[in-house]
């Protein structure tokens, strides 16, 4: 025996005041509620990229001004020194900034038609701190690159 079931098409007025009633429940509700926020060092964060690869300083070149006027949008080059050959390249760069309240800032992917390991972009940094480059290269091995930015206004964190 096959039952039918009807369904009550609703009215665009009866969505609206359902889909408002939604909306104001949720504007009380805590954001990520029932979600732990850890605060990530930047050690974990590369660790959580790179493994247990022990970098080594070298080969990475990272350009950043001294003083950053607005921490809100400092602009940064990073490059590597490498063949960028078949048997030779830069397989990846991650950026690091040391006081971010999320320190992974950007990944950046190469392979040997890259042609040049090397890239140009802005960051937001929340205060004074450190910035570290770490590039993984084809052979296994990784390198380091690290800058010191003063950041007197602005910034991601107050």
């Amino acid at each position: 025996m096959t039952e039918r079931i009807q369904l009550k098409v609703i009215d665009r007025r009866d969505f609206v005041l359902g889909a408002s009633a939604v909306a104001a429940l949720a504007a009380f509700l805590p954001l990520g509620a029932g979600r732990a926020e850890a605060k990530v060092s930047w050690q974990d964060a590369m660790k959580a990229v790179i493994g247990d690869a022990k970098p080594t300083m070298g080969k990475v070149a990272l350009e950043l001004p001294e003083i950053a006027e607005n921490g809100n949008t400092v602009p940064f080059t990073v490059s590597v020194d490498s063949p960028m050959t078949g048997n030779d390249y830069v397989k990846a760069v991650h950026i690091f900034a040391t006081g971010n309240p999320a320190p992974d800032v950007v990944s950046f992917f190469f392979t040997p038609a890259s042609g040049k390991a090397k890239a140009t972009s802005r960051m937001r940094l929340a205060k004074t701190q450190d910035v570290v480059a770490v590039a993984e290269m084809s052979n296994g091995k990784v390198y380091m690159g690290k800058r010191s930015v003063k950041v007197t206004i602005g910034g991601c964190g107050g």
